[in-house]
């Protein structure tokens, strides 16, 4: 009930998700009558039978109309348990339908939009407030229908039967129509807070779990479970707001149609008392009486779930509605045959507008080629890595790959032709051969053993408990840092990728198993483009040219005694290198 334009818009739409349930919907709907109707049914048969013991001695006909009584309560009961089973099984499938469509919406999303919202926001709508649209999308409208057609058709019945009582009996609707309508419009927009705030406090949770070694590290529990604490406050806070609504008006919706069946047992026994009135036709008017107030009681229920499951909604289709920064356009083709020729045409991004990160990068990288991208802390070396696999677009100009813009390429086409080793590799609690074959679903244990190889990861993984088969703890945190970045490489060489992205891809390693894997990067990157993002001298010494990036901008390209005699920033970066591996060659010494 509440007003607003928008509160309509999201009724609507989650309705929408009713769609393909439409039939099942219709026979609970039914089902739900049914078992109404037979209790009107009960009721009557009921003052029949007590009118009819009251009157005469013929126990015949008073137990046929018990056994029809018995007959009409065990269909109501078949009604009621279809009912049941046929809207149990459409609320699951409402779920199933809107969890698969908002988890692809979320991998359809850009780096960017993950850049801005926190995991346990997005986790908080994928569970909390799924679960409350599908318990009002797959029970509460069956309510709904089931409590009007109750309302109607024992008001219709009651009317025949008896219009003076009818009339006593359903005075007080208009008031509590009214009351309904003011508790709809004053608790949506609290609801909706508590569910926002619900999120923040699974948002702190995701981040203390996940952060677990940080935050014991830093001797930081006390701080965080205070943290922790205070948005459970927030929520506390606005949950007993909530439920100060409801403590108010839930009362009244059930306290207003008692005076109903008061007003009832007041007239209809001065009636009886009278001779106007049957005392069987007495009995069955309150039974229908009790059967009318029971949906005028549960009105205010059934309208704090719908705001709670509308207040869900509009959370969810916050996610659903977001814009898809990075699509695919109308027609996009294959990325075309070649041997990694990439091009960076004045290209100029900015994560925020009127702050960019590069600027007028005009840069082109032969085949073949093992270029390492150096600079200082921000100078957009990642960021210029990033446009190549289309994680973010150009703000201006634009990137090719063998002649080809990457826009006007099927992303599937292009990701899977390129390699990617992060500095902070994420690994799924699965197996190592999952792992190291997560691009590359159809790869043998033979291709898998060779990236491995190439890596050198297969030594530390033929040491583990079961090998390949052993399964990792989740984020991989079973494993050394220096182990989780092996599988990553193994990860993207598995692939046979036209182009290797690496960066920091050496950082975790100690000197020792760095010299390995710089063997096996060797061995790799022949014959395949190779943009290495580095610090390390060692790692850089692996590039064919240096491309020097300052401030978004190139400031110099060609080989290291090229660049340490010309430019000024890849001196600094040089020198400090060899600050850097004097001081731990000193410390090696003394150890």
């Amino acid at each position: 009930m509440a007003e607003t334009p928008a509160y309509r818009h999201t009724f609507v739409r989650l309705l929408g998700f009713l769609r393909p349930y439409k039939w099942s919907l219709a026979v609970s709907i039914v089902l739900a009558i049914g078992a109404q109707a037979a209790a009107v049914v009960a009721a009557f048969l009921t003052g029949d039978a007590l009118e009819g013991a009251v009157s005469s001695d013929d126990r015949r006909t008073l137990w046929l109309v018990a056994l029809a009584i018995a007959v009409t309560g065990l269909v109501r009961a078949l009604f009621m348990m279809g009912r049941r089973l046929i809207a149990g099984r459409q609320a699951l499938g409402i779920e199933y339908d809107m969890r698969n469509a908002l988890y692809s919406k979320l991998l359809r999303l850009s780096f960017g939009f993950y850049d801005r919202h926190q995991t346990g926001q997005l986790m908080s709508r994928a569970t909390v407030d799924l679960q409350a649209v599908r318990f009002f999308l797959g029970y509460g409208l069956i309510f709904f229908f089931q409590h009007v057609t109750t309302i109607v058709g024992v008001t219709a019945v009651m009317l025949v039967t008896n219009w003076r009582l009818a009339v006593a009996a359903t005075a007080i609707t208009p008031l509590i129509v009214i009351l309904a309508y003011r508790y709809s419009s004053v608790s949506h927009p609290v609801l909706r807070d508590v569910q926002q705030k619900m999120a923040d406090v699974a948002t702190v949770a995701e981040e203390n779990i996940v952060g677990v070694h940080v935050v014991k590290s830093f001797a930081q529990e006390r701080a965080e479970a205070g943290k922790f604490a205070r948005r459970s406050e927030e929520v506390f806070g606005r949950s007993v707001e909530a439920n100060r609504q409801r403590a108010t008006y839930v009362p009244l919706l059930s306290f207003l149609p008692l005076i109903a069946q008061a007003a009832v047992l007041l007239f209809g026994g001065r009636m009886v008392a009278n001779g106007t009135l049957g005392f069987g036709e007495f009995i069955a008017f309150n039974i229908l009486v009790v059967m009318l107030v029971m949906p005028l009681r549960m009105l205010g229920m059934w309208i704090g779930q719908m705001q709670r499951a509308t207040a869900s909604g509009e959370r969810i289709f916050e996610v659903m509605d977001e814009a898809e920064e990075i699509t695919e356009k109308p027609g996009a083709v294959e990325l075309p045959p070649g041997e990694g020729r990439i091009r960076f045409e004045h290209l100029s991004f900015e994560y925020a507008p009127g702050r960019p990160v590069l600027e007028d990068v005009d840069l082109e990288l032969e085949p073949g080629r093992t270029v390492a991208l150096i600079g200082h802390t921000g100078s957009g070396k990642t960021t210029l890595a990033s446009l190549i696999p289309r994680f973010y677009d150009a703000t201006t100009g634009r990137v090719t790959v063998d002649g080809a813009d990457v826009r006007d390429l099927k992303l599937t086409s292009l990701r899977r032709k390129i390699g990617i080793v992060a500095q902070d590799p994420f690994l799924f609690s699965e197996t190592v051969f999952e792992n190291i074959a997560f691009g590359a679903p159809g790869a043998t244990p033979d291709d898998v053993e060779r990236a491995a190889r190439l890596a050198q990861a297969h030594e530390f993984i033929e040491d583990l408990p079961a090998g390949y088969d052993t399964v990792i703890g989740e984020r991989g945190i079973t494993l050394s840092g220096g182990q989780r970045q092996r599988l990553a490489i193994a990860r993207a060489l598995v692939m046979d990728p036209r182009i290797l992205i690496l960066d920091d891809a050496t950082a975790s390693v100690d000197a020792t198993t760095e010299a390995k894997i710089r063997l096996g990067l060797r061995e790799a990157m022949k014959d395949r483009t190779t943009i290495i993002i580095a610090h390390r001298l060692s790692t850089i010494a692996l590039a064919d040219e240096l491309v020097v990036l300052d401030g978004g901008r190139i400031a110099g390209r060609g080989t290291d005694a090229e660049l340490l005699r010309t430019n000024p920033v890849f001196r600094e970066i040089y020198e400090h290198g060899l600050l850097e591996r004097e001081f731990a060659e000193r410390v090696e010494a003394r150890a």
